[in-house]
């Protein structure tokens, strides 16, 4: 069985993308304590829309879907799931709320990763695997263009789950305490570690985000409550399933290089900081209603919808954002195409 052994990592050489990105997330994290003592109603409503986002990108990278107004309804706790896939989403939902509200009080441990599983799988009816490690080999397997199927990668057989868990945790916790190597390289790697083990029957991708979330809060980078990282990843999916098939290559016999993660991962949480500030910028500009609209069409590249400028402007009521709009449309400033819930404008 592979022991995680974080020790090598203090001589890992890393290429100036790396270098770069981690130097441009300190500085953000720096910045961050000045954006949150600003407009605290209008940055509670971003969290809102990054909790209702995680919640949808999280379960949709695994094929999990629902209608836009029930997603609303469950992630609000208006409604209760009615079908596998709704459970899916009120599950993560949970799960996500407890990381938000007490992450400085969930350690990474096997128990609390045990305990949110099973508050993850908590609503899919009739299961008995919530919470407890896989009992049978879960190999990650693909489908070719003939409906063949392939391997993909092997995990580690389920006997060899829990000790593994547990060494991997152990690793990661000393590595922390002895900050020698930046948690923003341990992070991805933890998460890396955990997918090829793929400790669970289900649930092991979502999981994994969550423990992202986890981590990164408990190492003081708060963006993710602000701006969905699992929406980030959705957005370029197949380059998460790239670099993490790549850096999977050789792990079994401990040959693997982490790096693509490592790239891929901090490309993400790089995205989501330069997205909260350009919101923050923007929420706190001192315009009137119609004036933060237009702000939001030249802050947008492409095309833009009314959901699109409520996300960037949550202190503004979606009367204020519609009027802005038709504002814009009257001066001949931007043009609208589509129709119904396809709409959407583009600027001229």
């Amino acid at each position: 069985m592979r022991y995680s052994n974080y020790s090598s990592l203090n001589s890992m050489k890393f290429d100036s993308d790396i270098i770069r990105l981690l130097t441009d997330i300190h500085e953000a994290k720096g910045r961050q304590e000045l954006y949150l003592s600003q407009k605290p109603e209008e940055l509670d409503r971003l969290v809102e829309i990054a909790k209702a986002q995680s919640t949808e990108a999280s379960n949709a990278i695994e094929g999990i879907k629902t209608t836009n107004t029930r997603l609303k309804q469950l992630v609000e706790k208006k409604t209760t799931p009615k079908n596998r896939n709704e459970e899916e989403i009120a599950g993560y939902r949970d799960a996500l709320n407890i990381i938000h509200e007490s992450f400085e009080y969930i350690p990474l441990t096997p128990n609390y990763i045990l305990q949110l599983h099973k508050i993850l799988m908590s609503h899919v009816k009739g299961n008995d695997y919530g919470g407890k490690y896989k009992n049978t080999q879960n190999q990650i397997s693909g489908t070719d263009e003939n409906g063949n199927d392939y391997l993909i990668f092997m995990p580690l057989a389920p006997n060899e789950t829990p000790l593994a868990i547990e060494n991997l945790c152990d690793t990661f916790n000393k590595a922390i305490e002895e900050g020698t190597i930046d948690p923003l390289v341990l992070i991805p790697i933890f998460i890396h570690d955990f997918l090829c083990i793929h400790p669970f029957r289900d649930g092991n991708g979502r999981m994994s985000r969550l423990l992202t979330t986890l981590l990164l809060y408990r190492s003081g980078y708060y963006v993710g409550k602000y701006i969905s990282l699992e929406a980030k990843i959705a957005s370029i999916k197949d380059l998460y399933y790239d670099a993490l098939s790549e850096s999977q290559d050789g792990w079994h016999e401990e040959k693997d290089d982490p790096t693509p993660f490592i790239k891929y991962m901090l490309s993400i949480v790089d995205m989501a900081y330069k997205d909260f500030e350009s919101r923050v910028a923007l929420i706190t500009k001192k315009v009137n209603a119609n004036e933060m609209v237009e702000l939001a069409f030249e802050r947008k590249i492409g095309k833009i919808t009314k959901s699109d400028i409520a996300e960037l402007c949550p202190g503004l009521s979606i009367s204020a954002v519609e009027k802005g709009i038709a504002r814009l449309l009257t001066e001949g400033r931007i043009e609208k195409l589509g129709n119904g819930r396809s709409t959407f404008y583009i600027k001229k």
